[in-house]
């Protein structure tokens, strides 16, 4: 794994500690700032962060931070105001190099946008939401918008609060109780999310149109009574990444979109006392789900670590992360090479370089000695239970056969 950062510093490798997240209270050893969360733009050219420095928890200046990732080396600068963010404030990056934050004053979110002035920090007020509770979403693919999700009991309203032409705009009222959020588009036009009806029920993936008065399309349909999320989409291949109980019990899955072949449910993305994230998918792989890179966090005792998978070859592949990663951030080039965000005690500003590694054809693997352990799915002989495909855009639920992965 190479690396490289503002700062000069050994580059992190693969026998670096797992880095995973901390509480808040908690400083960490090496003197890396505290951090509330990290966001890529779409592009993976920009990323902000709410950070503060270590000290006394009652001491702590939270401050917007953005990051440069574009260039030959990445770089951060600081966006303090006069007075210090609260924690639970939530920043995004635009393509301009902006930053948005989100911050909660009394029952009203007020957002602003945030950017670098000479020696200071400018700020655009945009406007207030008179809602105690709302959640932005990730950056819109178009570089210039962000939307913010207020879930209520019976309705989620979804809210364009950067890129319009009046400040916050309520865009779309949705029935039901939803959550998520997962752009389908290089447009910024189809957004999904995982709703529960208003009356109860299963938790199913839906598709807003954004362009359409959010008009809504269901999305996922595994089975009748399945808990059916959409973790991550490809716009490029349609490859989505889903997350359903249909079955038996939680697993991961994948689909292509509009595909006419069922979900699968791989044994290699299963792994005892861990859980996984799909965070990152090879771009520009049109037409070719199978083949593309998909990068996950595994979460375990140890701490965060890094998988990848691709859905052709069957394999999980694990790797130590560098130290001080933002866990679950991170971004993959056109070539296969994934990118990771970290900062620690020695460098502030770094991105660790993970090529994708090759697959072993599992043929030939299944007659070494210990085929099969470490991550590797069973062959297609193996027996998988009965799964679904997923609904393409604009078509009523459709029930698949059971086929074997």
């Amino acid at each position: 794994m190479a690396a490289h950062g503002h700062a000069h510093g050994s580059a992190p490798s693969a026998d670096d500690a797992p880095a995973g997240d901390r509480p808040a209270g908690d400083a960490p050893a090496d003197g890396t700032p505290l951090t509330g969360g990290f966001t890529l733009t779409a592009d993976g050219a920009y990323a902000a962060r709410l950070t503060a420095a270590p000290g006394p928890p009652g001491a702590r200046a939270w401050y917007p931070e953005r990051w440069t990732l574009d260039g030959p080396e990445p770089y951060a600068v600081p966006l303090p105001l006069d007075q210090p963010e609260e924690p639970d404030s939530e920043v995004a990056p635009l393509a301009d190099g902006r930053v948005l934050i989100r911050r909660r004053v009394a029952d009203r979110q007020m957002f602003s946008l945030l950017y670098p002035t000479g020696p200071g920090t400018g700020e655009l007020l945009l406007g207030a939401v008179g809602r105690t509770e709302m959640t932005l979403l990730p950056p819109s693919p178009d570089g210039r918008s962000v939307y913010a999700l207020a879930a209520g009991e019976d309705h989620a309203s979804l809210w364009l609060v950067a890129g319009g032409a009046f400040g916050p705009e309520e865009v779309a009222r949705i029935p039901g109780r939803c959550s998520g959020g997962v752009w389908l588009d290089r447009a910024g036009r189809m957004l999904a999310l995982d709703r529960r009806e208003p009356g109860g029920g299963p938790v199913k993936a839906i598709a807003v149109d954004l362009g359409r008065q959010g008009e809504v399309t269901p999305l996922l349909q595994i089975a009748p009574g399945s808990n059916d999320r959409l973790v991550l989409a490809d716009p490029d291949s349609g490859l989505l990444l889903l997350r359903s109980d249909a079955p038996g019990h939680d697993r991961l899955g994948w689909g292509v979109l509009g595909s006419c072949l069922p979900v699968r449910f791989p044994e290699c993305l299963r792994l005892a006392d861990a859980t996984m994230t799909p965070f990152a998918v090879q771009p520009d792989q049109m037409l070719m789900p199978e083949s593309c890179a998909v990068a996950l966090r595994i979460d375990g005792a140890r701490g965060s670590w890094v998988g990848v998978w691709r859905p052709a070859g069957r394999q999980l592949h694990q790797f130590a992360a560098p130290l001080g990663w933002m866990p679950g951030a991170g971004y993959w080039s056109r070539d296969g090479v994934l990118r990771l965000p970290y900062a620690n005690g020695a460098t502030p500003c770094g991105v660790a370089l993970l090529e994708a590694p090759e697959d072993v054809d599992p043929v030939s693997a299944a007659g070494r000695t210990g085929a099969g352990k470490g991550g590797g799915e069973p062959s297609a002989a193996d027996t998988a239970p009965a799964v679904c495909k997923p609904v393409p855009l604009g078509q009523a639920p459709l029930h698949g056969a059971a086929r074997p992965d």
